[in-house]
This record gives C-alpha cells, sequence and structure tokens, in this order.
C-alpha cells in the first residue's frame, strides 16, 4: 500500500456527511452518482476515503466561475446543529460560526469510538483521582463525548453542558462546587444524576486555534485541584488537541 493511502483515513457514508455538512441521505446520493468516490464493504457498507471528501468540499467551497449558481458553498449547506444558534441560552466564543464549521468539517461527532481519546480521558481520570472524565465535542445543539470515563450518558443538550464556559477562555475552567454556583445549581446535572459538584476543563483546539470542545474531569464531591494535578490535565488537554488535529 502506498504512503499516501495509508495517511489517508476511510470515513463511514456518516462521517463523510458530517464532514461535508450535509445530511446522511445526500452523501448517499453523491456516492451513488459519482460524485463522491465510494466503494462498499462486504456487508454492504459504503466507505469513502478523507482525500475524496475533502476535495469534494473544496470544490463546493471555491466552485468554477462559469458554475457559481450550480454548487452553493458548504456553509449553505451545514446542517442547523453545525449553525450558531440565533437565541443562545449559553455562553458563546466571538468565533463560534468558525469554531461550528471546523466541527462539521472534522468528522468527529458521532464518529466511532477512538483508542487514542480513550487512554487520554483514562489518564485525565487516573492523574486528578476524579471519577469521571470527557473529551467533549460541542454543536450548536448538543454536547457529545468522543471520549468518556464514568458516565453512562454519552451526550446532553449544549445549554446543560458546563464546556460551555470552557471554550470561552485559554486559562483552565473550574467550579469547584456546583450546587453552590448560581451558574449550575439548578442545572439538572447537578440537581440529578451524574450529580456534578467538581468540574475543571481545558480547551481543545483545532491547528487553528479554534476549540472544539474540551477535556474535562468531574466528581460528584466539591473539591480543588493541587498544581500537578491541574497540569496534567493542561498537557493531556494538549495531546487531545494533537489527536483531534491528526484526524481532522
Amino acid at each position: 500500500m502506498k504512503t499516501h493511502e495509508i495517511n489517508d483515513r476511510i470515513l463511514t457514508t456518516r462521517e463523510a456527511a458530517q464532514l461535508l455538512g450535509v445530511a446522511v441521505s445526500t452523501a448517499q446520493v453523491w456516492m451513488e452518482s459519482g460524485d463522491l468516490p465510494a466503494w462498499k464493504t462486504p456487508g454492504g457498507h459504503r466507505r469513502v476515503r478523507h482525500s475524496a471528501v475533502m476535495r469534494l468540499v473544496r470544490e463546493r467551497v471555491a466552485p468554477k466561475e462559469d458554475d457559481q449558481a450550480a454548487t452553493p458553498p458548504v456553509a449553505a449547506v451545514l446542517t442547523a446543529e453545525f449553525l450558531p444558534s440565533a437565541t443562545p441560552d449559553y455562553p458563546v466564543p466571538a468565533n463560534e460560526k468558525q469554531r461550528l464549521t471546523a466541527l462539521a468539517r472534522s468528522g468527529l461527532m458521532d464518529s466511532e469510538e477512538d483508542a487514542a481519546f480513550d487512554r487520554l480521558t483514562w489518564l485525565a481520570s487516573h492523574a486528578t483521582g476524579c471519577p469521571m472524565a470527557l473529551l467533549s465535542l460541542l454543536s450548536a445543539q448538543r454536547q457529545w463525548s468522543k471520549s468518556r470515563v464514568g458516565m453512562d450518558s454519552r451526550e446532553t443538550a449544549r445549554s446543560l453542558a458546563f464546556c460551555s464556559h470552557a471554550l470561552m477562555q485559554d486559562e483552565p475552567f473550574v467550579v469547584e462546587d456546583a450546587s453552590a454556583d448560581p451558574r449550575f445549581a439548578d442545572n439538572p446535572m447537578v440537581i440529578g444524576a451524574p450529580f456534578i459538584r467538581f468540574y475543571a476543563g481545558y480547551p481543545v483546539r483545532t491547528a487553528e486555534g479554534l476549540a472544539l470542545g474540551s477535556l474535562c474531569v468531574l466528581d460528584t464531591e466539591p473539591r480543588r485541584l493541587r498544581e500537578r494535578e491541574m497540569r496534567a490535565l493542561r498537557e493531556l488537554a494538549l495531546l487531545a488537541s494533537d489527536e483531534l488535529q491528526r484526524r481532522a
């Protein structure tokens, strides 16, 4: 196998659709028509190379001069999940539009489990002594966990996500006792399962500096991390950013 084929990862139809910012059914039509070169596995599932998807992305962003009306730019066909909310009930960074577009193009939302990210959340939990850890990604509508430790639920509404606050700054976002913090005291995840009291998270960024989510740890008891524990969490968040950039 050639080197460029080794580095050119294979995507599912869902992952290709997310990268393109279209419905899965639309991606399937493009595959069937040949606009998006794909093949079927022995099990009948369609697969496509990342390079083929990115080629179509570039064509949709910069159509030919004589075909301006034929293919709208990717931003015009992004689903609502990747478009900024008109009336957000959560903190929104100034670059939210660019951040959501980058998230859509990464194809990471709803993607398959990844051992590299699972190692990082496991290490974050053990390095800090916290029973829960997440590698979260935040669309306009929800927080989805690419990897998680100690939590059953994989996603929650964006309006409930502590990680929305972590996107707003370069420094760590820390809540020592959520039940005593007016921003979170009535949050369903505080007054109900998983009964969050402590949160600490660092943003996870693209090579361009766009925060797609965060690496965070949580506890059911109020607490304060020691300096070495915060340093460990920061270093693991940087490693998570490196892993994200390899896949985006």
